[in-house]
C-alpha cells in the first residue's frame, strides 16, 4: 500500500522504549484501520523528528530513560501545540494524569489499554488534528489568490472570478483526505472537478467513477463491495468491488441523492470506519479510497423529507463545492465557444470554422438548462453540419427556439410571476407601453440585433422591423 494514501493522512508517532509495547500498540491501531504509523524508541530523538516532518498525533509513554515523558510532553505542547498527545503509561496515578492534562495532553490511558478505548481515543485525536490541518490549508490557499495546479483545471474553461474561487478551494480540499460533496445542476462539470481533485491529491491509485442513480441496494453492494464465492446464485467466484479497485485512489459516486436508505447505511459505515463487508462475508475489509460524491439535487431538502440520512449528509459535505450554472457566468461564453470549436474540429478532423460575431450575443440570451454540456453539444452539432465559410447560426437558433419556454409553458411561467411583476404599481401600463418595453428590452439583450430580438419576442424579423418603423427613434 502506498504510504501517501495510508490512514490517517498525517502519521501517528508512537514513542516508547519498550519494543513489545510498541508492537502491541501498532497491532491494535492497524486492526482499527490506522496504518500510517511511525515508531521511536529513543525519546531524545522526538524533537528532531518533529522538526523534519509533519506528525498527526503522538502516543507517548512516561517512564523512559534519557528524556522522561513529562519533560517531552512539555516540549511538544510548547513547540507544537497543535499536535494532540495521548499518554499511554503503566502509571495509574491520579496526580500524574492531572499534571499531564494540565500540560496539554489530549488524553491519558493506563496500560494495558482496552482495544476499543485506544482506537476510539486515537480516532478522536486524528479527527481533531485533521480538521485543524485542513483549516490551515484552506486559509493558506484562499488567502494566496493564486492557483498552484492550473493544469488540473484545463478542461474547465473559465475566467470568471467565482470559478477561480472554486478552483482555489478545490486545490485546498484536494490535499486533504476528507470526503468532498460536489453540487450543481446537470451539465455544469461536476465530474471534471472530481477528476481535478484526484489529480491534485497526488494519489497513486485509480479514479473510479460510478453512477448510483436508480441502483437498488443489492446491485450497489455488489458493485462497490464485491462478493465471495457462493454468496448467492451464480456467484461462482470471488468478485472484487469498486472500493477495492479504488484502493490508494479516489471513488467518485455520482448522483448520490438517488441512493436508497439501505445503501446509505453501508456508505456511512465506509466513511466512518473505513470498513466494508463483501456480500456473503463476515470478515470486514478496510479501504483507503478517497470518497467524492456529487448530485444535482438539494440534499438538505431530501434530508428534511426523510429521504436522506442526516449523519451521512454531514459526513459527505466535510468539503462542499457548488458549481454555478452557465447562465450565472455568461462572461465565459466566448472562451467556451472557442474551446469547444477547437475540440469538435479536432474530433471531426475538420478545419476550425469562424463563428459569426452575433453568435455570443445569441447565446447570451439563452438560459442553458443543460449548462456547459448543452453548449458543447450545440457546437459539436454545428461543426458536424458545417461545410465551408463562416459557421451557420441556423442550428443554434433552431435549438434555442425548441428549448426556450414558449406558448403554454411560457404563459404558465408568466402567470406565476404576474403578481410579483405588478406589486407596487398603482397604475397599470397600457398595452402599447408594454409592447414598447418588451421591444426595448429584447433589443437591449440582443445588443441591437433585430434577428435575435425577434426570436426572443416570438415574432418574425419583418414584423419587428415594421413596428420599429412605425415608431422611429423610440427604440434607439
Amino acid at each position: 500500500m502506498n504510504r501517501e494514501t495510508l490512514n490517517p493522512f498525517l502519521p501517528v508517532l508512537i514513542v516508547d522504549d519498550e519494543p513489545r509495547a510498541i508492537e502491541s500498540c501498532e497491532f491494535i491501531l492497524c486492526a482499527g484501520g490506522i496504518e500510517n504509523i511511525l515508531v521511536c524508541e529513543d525519546s531524545r530523538k522526538v524533537p528532531e523528528i518533529l522538526a523534519e516532518r509533519e506528525i498527526g498525533i503522538i502516543l507517548l509513554d512516561l517512564s523512559m530513560p534519557g528524556l522522561p515523558g513529562e519533560e517531552l510532553l512539555k516540549i511538544i505542547t510548547e513547540d507544537h501545540p497543535y499536535i494532540p498527545v495521548i499518554i499511554i503509561t503503566g502509571r495509574n496515578e491520579v496526580k500524574t494524569a492531572v499534571d499531564c492534562m494540565k500540560l496539554g495532553a489530549f488524553d491519558y490511558m493506563v496500560k494495558p489499554v482496552e482495544k476499543s478505548r485506544m482506537i476510539s481515543g486515537v480516532k478522536r485525536a486524528i479527527e481533531m488534528r485533521e480538521l485543524r490541518h485542513e483549516y490551515n490549508l484552506l486559509s493558506r490557499e484562499l488567502l494566496s489568490n493564486r492557483l498552484e495546479y492550473p493544469e488540473a483545471f484545463k478542461e474547465i474553461v473559465s475566467n470568471h472570478p467565482r470559478m477561480r474561487s472554486i478552483f482555489q478551494y478545490t486545490e485546498a480540499a484536494a490535499k486533504t483526505s476528507k470526503p468532498v460533496l460536489i453540487t450543481g445542476e446537470t451539465g455544469v462539470g461536476k465530474e471534471l472537478v472530481a477528476r481535478a481533485i484526484h489529480e491534485i491529491s497526488g494519489r497513486k491509485g485509480e479514479f473510479v467513477c460510478v453512477n448510483v442513480a436508480g441502483v437498488d441496494d443489492g446491485v450497489f453492494s455488489d458493485t462497490l463491495f464485491g462478493h465471495v464465492k457462493g454468496a448467492f446464485t451464480d456467484a461462482g467466484q470471488i468478485r472484487s468491488g469498486l472500493v477495492e479497485k479504488a484502493s490508494g485512489g479516489t471513488l467518485f459516486l455520482d448522483e448520490i441523492g438517488d441512493l436508497s436508505m439501505a445503501s446509505q447505511v453501508k456508505l456511512l459505515r465506509l466513511l466512518q470506519e473505513r470498513e466494508y463487508f463483501p456480500i456473503g462475508s463476515d470478515v470486514s475489509k478496510t479501504s483507503d479510497a478517497r470518497i467524492i460524491t456529487s448530485t444535482n439535487q438539494d440534499l438538505k431538502h431530501l434530508e428534511n423529507a426523510r429521504r436522506f440520512r442526516n449523519d451521512l449528509y454531514f459526513r459527505l459535505k466535510t468539503h462542499h463545492i457548488h458549481i454555478p450554472p452557465l447562465r450565472e457566468r455568461l462572461s465565459d461564453l466566448a472562451l467556451m465557444v472557442n474551446h469547444f470549436l477547437e475540440k469538435a474540429s479536432g474530433i471531426l478532423n475538420k478545419k476550425k470554422p469562424t463563428p459569426p460575431r452575433e453568435l455570443i450575443t445569441l447565446l447570451s440570451t439563452y438560459h442553458f438548462p443543460g449548462n456547459v454540456r448543452e453548449l458543447e453539444s450545440m457546437i459539436y452539432d454545428a461543426v458536424s453540419n458545417h461545410r465551408s465559410g463562416q459557421l451557420s447560426m441556423k442550428i443554434f437558433k433552431a435549438h434555442i427556439h425548441k428549448e426556450q419556454p414558449m406558448g403554454a409553458k411560457n404563459h404558465k411561467i408568466l402567470m406565476e410571476k404576474a403578481e410579483e411583476f405588478f406589486v407596487g404599481r398603482e397604475i397599470l401600463p397600457t398595452v402599447k407601453e408594454v409592447n414598447e418595453l418588451l421591444i426595448t428590452e429584447a433589443l437591449r439583450r440582443a445588443k441591437g440585433n433585430q434577428s435575435i430580438a425577434a426570436q426572443l419576442l416570438g415574432m418574425t424579423q419583418s414584423a419587428l422591423n415594421k413596428r420599429l418603423k412605425r415608431s422611429p427613434g423610440k427604440f434607439t
